[in-house]
């Protein structure tokens, strides 16, 4: 090998882009790069993007502006650009951004370290494919330094799903699962380097179909790790909750009761016009069998309003719909046009009302988090402890339900704890060891 290079990734969204950036910095270490979290002291900076957000170009060519500096006087460093913009904008950042070097897909990253060798030879590197193989297959063997406890882990990518609103068929491709023998392999390794907690990531997570139990399945198996103690999923779709996963909720001691299951409006003419293909009476049955397969399970939702062709009625249904299930945590945006997808085309919803039941959705889903937080108080739960507080003294963690715990007591990181809670503040609970 020859002198180690520096190697700085900047990772916008999703779970999975965290799970990506950090296969992308093993498949660079086979070119002898090393993570560095000083841009100003890299030799190649990598944006692995999202394309969810609004006007997710333009914020990354703003960044790659702020980032030409860094190519004053320092020739050597190349920048790339990885992730979903990537795959959506492609040969445009090339022609925009002369400085850029390299761009590559999602489901291209494997390829990383021979587009590396193409900048070393002066040229740029452009791999926006779908291929056919199991990139996957094809990824550097994880080292094995020791862990942090919790992690990701991708079972499946893509979507077949078709919303109105999203892009991510476009930039993630057809749904596709990996072989359950090498997740469970992955799995092993990740527990045997300090993980106790791992996290399945899929754009349509219960869609996965590599187990013949499906996600089920997979997770029963999975449960037979020794040493590890949590299993969690996300994100799921209504259409895909099957009865074996329901059943899993109450029947594997491992699999968290905390569920994210989108709805993204209560009203079913909205939901017809998204292309969701379930209706609010549909999901809300739903929650009530998982309910009733585990009781205390805490739910959390994304929201979408000022969809094209929402009115007032409609959103009074999803405010319905948000107190019918009483969520404990919930994500919720205004509605804004992705290019490429049907509903850009439609006409928009009034910026204003957009943003006056946004405020009102807020308002009440913030209600139902604190509620939620108020309500464990009092109850013995389960700690994953991660590392230090901001207080000396103090180790936090995440409960079963996934809330942010701190207690004041000397823990190390990795430990399973009982924990009385005693305290609930904005975002977090407080609490004391059993």
């Amino acid at each position: 090998m020859g002198q180690g290079k520096k190697l700085f990734i900047k990772t916008y969204g999703c779970q999975m882009n965290v799970y990506d950036s950090e296969r992308m910095a093993e498949a660079m270490g086979t070119r002898d790069y090393a993570l560095t979290d000083r841009p100003d002291d890299a030799d190649m900076i990598l944006l692995n993007t999202c394309h969810i957000r609004e006007k997710a170009a333009e914020k990354v060519y703003s960044e790659l502006g702020r980032m030409k500096a860094l190519k004053v006087g320092r020739p050597d460093l190349k920048i790339g650009v990885a992730g979903c913009v990537a795959q959506a904008e492609g040969a445009e950042i090339m022609r925009r951004a002369p400085m850029v070097d390299l761009v590559v897909g999602p489901q291209s990253y494997h390829r990383l370290p021979a587009m590396s060798d193409a900048l070393a030879r002066g040229e740029r590197a452009l791999d926006t494919d779908f291929p056919e193989e199991d990139k996957f297959a094809h990824l550097a063997a994880r080292p094995k330094a020791q862990r942090a406890p919790s992690a990701f882990l991708t079972v499946q990518e893509g979507c077949d799903k078709f919303c109105a609103f999203c892009v991510v068929p476009y930039t993630r491709g057809a749904e596709v699962s990996r072989p359950a023998a090498r997740i469970i392999e992955e799995a092993r390794d990740l527990v045997e380097r300090g993980v106790r907690e791992i996290t399945l990531l899929g754009q349509n997570v219960n869609a996965y179909h590599g187990h013949d139990g499906g996600l089920a399945g997979l997770i029963r198996d999975l449960a037979g790790i020794d040493g590890l103690a949590r299993i969690r999923y996300t994100t799921s779709h209504p259409n895909d909750m099957d009865d074996a996963l329901i059943a899993a909720h109450g029947e594997v001691e491992q699999l968290m009761p905390y569920l994210h299951l989108p709805v993204q409006s209560g009203s079913d003419k909205v939901l017809k016009a998204m292309n969701r293909k379930h209706t609010a009476e549909s999901y809300l049955r739903l929650i009530e069998r998982i309910r009733a397969m585990r009781p205390d399970i805490l739910f959390s939702g994304d929201f979408i309003v000022g969809f094209p062709g929402e009115d007032e009625a409609d959103f009074d249904a999803t405010m319905d719909l948000v107190r019918a299930v009483h969520y404990g945590q919930c994500y919720s945006f205004k509605y804004s046009t992705r290019p490429g997808t049907p509903a850009a085309e439609r006409p928009q919803v009034d910026e204003d009302a957009k943003a006056d039941r946004l405020k009102r959705l807020q308002s009440l889903l913030g209600e139902q988090q604190r509620a939620s937080q108020d309500a464990m108080i009092g109850r013995e739960v389960g700690v994953l402890f991660e590392k230090p507080g901001r207080r000396a003294g103090q180790m936090g963690g995440k409960s079963d339900h996934l809330h942010a715990v701190h207690v004041q007591a000397d823990v190390a990181p990795g430990t399973l704890s009982r924990v009385r809670i005693t305290g609930s503040a904005a975002n977090s609970l407080s609490g004391e060891l059993i």
